[in-house]
């Protein structure tokens, strides 16, 4: 990973970015941070947060922050907030969502059982498509050899798992955070990702992350993604200095060209 002075952030038009550990730090969101996010948006950049996090935070997060859309659950759907309200778009149509969910709480009984310690995501109540499985926001913290035990138990069960900083996130079908991307740049915005891809930077921390580190070139990890060395299945191309929500800010700064 090279230092974050060493991007060229010429002809950068769109952020894209990780929430947990990413935006936030320690479970806050910082004044530090969101006023990065704003900056970024009024200098007329594209900012969309593409978050592990539930349908109903991104609700408030398309209708009330400064962004222009959210990919939220790992890729299930992409929300945006025009012309007075909010528009929603899903991966799967809603049978397939309550049908895929019902099939969830028999993997969440085994985990609890073969992971002592792990527990439902405080968030779980307000997601439509995925099992969040919490290995340390609010539980003792249970290390990342628990986090890998807890998605081997997933992908068991026939789910695509992901590891984020604080969550295991598990669900049904094969989509992730880049395709659901991919699927929002063409139809809200009218561009081909692949085309395009140079004028976009993507800053995450966490396993989770993986197909957006790999596939964009202008990729960053603030420097607390260094936490998960080897369990990267692949690292970003850049790193801050900061950790966290200062390392947001970092790269907001570069990108704007203020020192």
């Amino acid at each position: 990973m090279k230092p974050l002075s060493s991007l060229d952030a010429s002809g950068v038009r769109t952020v894209l970015l990780d929430i947990d550990d990413t935006l936030t730090t320690e479970g806050r969101l910082t004044a530090q941070a969101y006023a990065a996010l704003e900056e970024l948006h009024e200098a007329g950049l594209g900012v969309v947060p593409v978050t592990g996090r539930p349908a109903g935070w991104c609700d408030h997060i398309a209708r009330m922050w400064p962004v222009d859309a959210v990919v939220g659950e790992n890729g299930a759907f992409y929300f945006f907030h025009a012309e007075g309200r909010l528009q929603k778009r899903f991966f799967d149509d809603d049978a397939t969502r309550a049908a895929k969910r019902a099939r969830l709480e028999a993997v969440a009984e085994r985990i609890f059982r073969e992971v002592p310690g792990s527990a439902l995501a405080s968030d779980q109540a307000y997601r439509e498509t995925d099992l969040a499985i919490d290995y340390c926001e609010d539980v003792p913290d249970l290390g990342l050899a628990a986090a890998e035990r807890i998605a081997g138990l997933m992908r068991e069960a026939g789910l695509t798992a992901k590891v984020s900083s604080i969550h295991v996130n598990g669900w049904f079908g094969d989509y992730d955070k880049l395709a659901m991307t991919r699927r929002l740049f063409r139809e809200r915005f009218g561009a081909d990702l692949d085309r395009d891809a140079d004028g976009v930077v993507f800053v995450g921390d966490s396993p989770n992350d993986a197909p957006m580190f790999r596939f964009f070139r202008k990729s960053v990890g603030v420097a607390n993604v260094m936490r998960f060395g080897e369990r990267l299945e692949h690292a970003p191309a850049y790193v801050t200095a900061a950790a966290a929500g200062a390392g947001f800010a970092e790269l907001a700064a570069h990108l704007l060209g203020r020192p």
